[in-house]
């Protein structure tokens, strides 16, 4: 693009942007000369996809701001009334969190839905995401939208939208939404309505959410001194997480102070995420001071749960995504009621584990692509097809979902099954980590690993298909010291073994690649969906002799994990 047609289209989009603050960054950017600035925000979209939209704040179809918030719910507005025979009476449920600019996109939503004579079921404010999608099935609501950016940094916010089924949405829905924002252009002009179809839900909402949690979280405490330390990042969890929690039989719960209200500037962490470096630096501080047995974290918008244990010499130490999942699955699979009609879904990407579990125990396990929206799809199918009973959902990246309360990831309801988990394992004599212990040495130890690659700068895209490319063209034999026994290509849905022999993927076409290896183990590498950079994920399975010490087992397994992923980066693809 030309440096007049850059400057004309910033030009454009200002005059059509409702927004004064926005329009004076544009005029800025403009006055200063910084061409860099305006094509970073005007040479190209945020695409609609991955359940709607997400993006750095700022002004531009690049950027997230109430512009693109406007004309993306314009968008998603036209295609319900077009597919959904009564939306404008069911009504959307809105919700949003507490970043920067989340009330006023929630404003903007619930009046462009109202404008298209829509009903707007606005959620009390600062509400969590998983609220937001209990509430679309709770109220038959035709669909529902939740602006909020998760555990992304500060500069971001974000648009994610839900199926009247309380699920993400899905192809081809999301492409509709997305077909329909580009016919969509000035944002000022797009009819809006703060009238009677702007409807204020009350916290009632919140009791019958929290009374679907109780139902999941049914094993009262075993003992009721369990010490919990909580923290909601800065986050929207602490209302309804602490209620959970005190509904569940836990009254020896401290928030961490500086964390406790909602603060979309997210002052004492540099990364909203519980996965990341120092982000946990307060509430394992303030759970060593308070001798805690377990310390809780939700992320800013709750969907997601992270906990601390204690480990065998008494240090409080994370447990990884993988060994929570496995924790709630096997708890929830052997409090709840029997039956062979059960079911647990995983993705591709997540420990192997549990598929283990689900085997032993004799109930019914499936995989699915990464992202939760593919989990709640695959477990709604099966329970229409066959008459299953979904218990667990998990994913690797801290997201689970415990029942049916909700069909996405759910920090709340996770954190009272943890810590009724965590009062079960201490009134036995035991301890977390012991729970694990237990569990790996019926079941089987996986030690597992991932390593992100970013592929920053506009050659970024292009880049991360070229290596995508390169693997599936020069396949290997072997990746350090163990043989490919099966290569799955998740994009062209074919499966093939070491004889060249082919089988169906029965899943949705995805750019992601795994190589199966003798001994139980795999890797597995895919885009990021939502960031500059490729994912790669190690399984490997670990034998422990009877009476071995786990430590001893964990340690080689984790040795043979590394020399694993080293060759596997020193493949030639990596070096295009």
């Amino acid at each position: 693009m030309s440096r007049e047609d850059l400057i004309d289209s910033a030009r454009r989009w200002r005059d059509r942007d409702p927004d004064p603050e926005t329009c004076a960054e544009v005029d800025a950017l403009i006055a200063a000369g910084d061409l860099a600035g305006l094509e970073d925000r005007f040479g190209s979209a945020l695409a609609f996809g991955t359940a709607g939209l997400r993006g750095v704040l700022g002004a531009g179809p690049n950027r997230m701001n109430r512009a693109v918030v406007i004309r993306a719910t314009a968008a998603l507005a036209k295609v319900l009334l077009e597919t959904v025979p009564g939306a404008a009476a069911q009504g959307v449920v809105v919700g949003f969190d507490g970043r920067r600019g989340s009330a006023e996109f929630g404003r903007d939503v619930a009046e462009v839905l109202a404008g298209a004579g829509i009903r707007a079921l606005c959620l009390p404010p600062r509400s969590p995401t998983p609220l937001c999608a209990y509430a679309v099935r709770a109220l038959g609501a035709a669909a529902g939208v939740m602006v909020t950016a998760s555990h992304n940094p500060p500069e971001y916010n974000g648009y994610k939208v839900y199926s009247a089924r309380g699920s993400q949405i899905v192809s081809p829905f999301d492409e509709l939404v997305a077909r329909a924002m580009q016919e969509i252009g000035d944002a000022r002009a797009v009819p809006r309505d703060a009238g009677e179809k702007v409807v204020v839900l009350d916290a009632a909402i919140e009791d019958r959410y929290l009374a679907e949690v109780a139902r999941v979280a049914t094993c009262r405490p075993a003992t009721d001194d369990l010490e919990i330390v909580y923290t909601p990042l800065h986050g929207v969890g602490a209302r309804l997480a602490l209620r959970a929690l005190a509904q569940a039989g836990f009254s020896r719960v401290t928030i961490v102070p500086e964390q406790a209200e909602p603060d979309g500037r997210f002052p004492t962490v540099s990364f909203p995420n519980p996965e990341e470096p120092g982000a946990m630096d307060l509430a394992l501080a303030l759970g060593d001071a308070r001798a805690a047995d377990i310390v809780i974290a939700n992320d800013p918008d709750a969907d997601r749960l992270a906990a601390a244990v204690r480990d065998a010499d008494g240090a409080l130490a994370m447990l990884t995504g993988n060994e929570l999942g496995v924790l709630l699955g096997h708890h929830l699979l052997t409090t709840a009621p029997g039956g062979a009609d059960r079911l647990v879904v995983t993705t591709i990407v997540s420990s192997p584990l549990l598929g283990g579990i689900a085997r032993d125990l004799g109930v019914q396990y499936a995989e699915t692509l990464t992202g939760f929206k593919w989990i709640a799809d695959r477990a709604i199918a099966l329970e229409e097809e066959r008459g299953l009973r979904f218990v667990f959902g998990y994913e690797e990246a801290l997201g689970y979902c415990c029942g049916t309360v909700c069909r996405d990831k759910d920090g709340v309801s996770g954190a009272a099954v943890l810590a009724q988990l965590a009062a079960r394992a201490k009134a036995e004599g035991t301890t977390v980590r012991g729970r694990l212990e237990q569990i790996v040495r019926r079941h089987g130890l996986y030690r597992s690993a991932q390593k992100s690659l970013w592929m920053r700068g506009p050659d970024g895209p292009a880049k991360m298909k070229q290596t995508l490319a390169a693997l599936r063209a020069g396949v290997p034999e072997r990746i350090g010291a163990l043989r490919v026994v099966t290569r799955l290509d998740y994009l062209a849905q074919e499966r093939t073994d070491l004889g060249g022999t082919t089988s169906a993927i029965p899943l949705p076409r995805s750019n992601v690649l795994a190589f199966e290896l003798e001994g139980g183990g795999r890797v597995t590498v895919r885009p990021s969906g939502t960031e500059p950079k490729v994912k790669t994920y190690y399984d490997l399975r670990v034998d422990v002799a009877p009476g071995a010490p786990i430590a001893e087992a964990t340690a080689e397994g984790d040795r043979r994990l590394a020399e694993l992923q080293a060759a596997f980066m020193a493949l030639p693809a990596w070096s295009l």
